[in-house]
């Protein structure tokens, strides 16, 4: 239990390594059931899916702070809830709490492609089957389904206006961090001072000032990417 629970893993997180694919194909077959039932589970049932979605991330999140204290390496750098997936955490739990419109709409942006690219290409260290590994795993795929099962089982609609305006949401909230919150804690939160160690599409931005401009370009085709998604599966349902 103490090395479940340790700082430290017995083994690295090996990236495509069979409890990684396992991971994915999770991923993969919650996306579809939550798909599944945003649609045909009964009224009862999409309240109780609901209320799964909002403890398992309550839990997620507060043990993820706790692990932190219980080892003695909680900081400001890492534990803070300022990276772009933690913030998508928060206005889900919010979301799933109060089905407010607004949050929904801008969690559609924010809390699919960013969980999935988390589990793909993890910024993890800690292999199976380890505490951290269970934690981060779940807390993104829970992530992208919980935003899914608010967008298909409510009746929140995505404009291009949306689009436009959640995306100028991100951009504020992506200019607080990068001139505030980063300097002030001397960390790296969503990848503004540089991509993370991890291999993902951060790294094929370039550097310095064009590594903002691609960022923010790339920002901007994912939402529209995802605006398209909406309008397609919109005309077929």
């Amino acid at each position: 239990m103490k090395d479940w629970f340790a700082s430290n893993s017995n083994q690295p997180f090996e990236l495509f390594h069979i409890s990684h694919i396992i991971i994915i194909l999770i991923y993969m077959i919650g996306i579809t059931l939550t798909i599944i039932s945003s649609q045909q589970a009964s009224k009862r049932k999409k309240e109780s899916i609901r209320w799964i979605f909002f403890c398992i991330l309550i839990l997620s999140e507060s043990s993820y702070q706790l692990w932190g204290l219980f080892n003695g390496m909680w900081n400001t750098r890492e534990f803070l809830p300022f990276q772009l997936c933690s913030i998508s955490g928060i206005v889900a739990i919010i979301s799933l709490l109060t089905r407010n419109v607004k949050l929904i709409q801008i969690l559609y942006f924010i809390g699919i492609i960013p969980p999935l690219l988390a589990v793909v290409t993890p910024e993890l260290f800690h292999a199976y089957p380890h505490f951290r590994f269970w934690q981060f795993f779940t807390h993104h795929i829970v992530l992208s389904c919980a935003t899914l099962f608010l967008v298909t089982s409510s009746n929140v609609t995505i404009s291009f206006r949306t689009t436009i305006e959640s995306y100028s949401y991100l951009l504020i909230y992506a200019a607080i961090t990068g001139f505030i919150l980063n300097p002030l804690f001397d960390a790296n939160f969503l990848f503004l001072a540089r991509p993370g160690s991890a291999s993902t599409p951060l790294g094929l931005l370039g550097n310095n000032t064009w590594y903002y401009i691609n960022l923010c370009l790339l920002g901007f085709i994912v939402f529209l990417f995802m605006f398209g998604i909406y309008k397609i599966f919109r005309k077929k349902s």
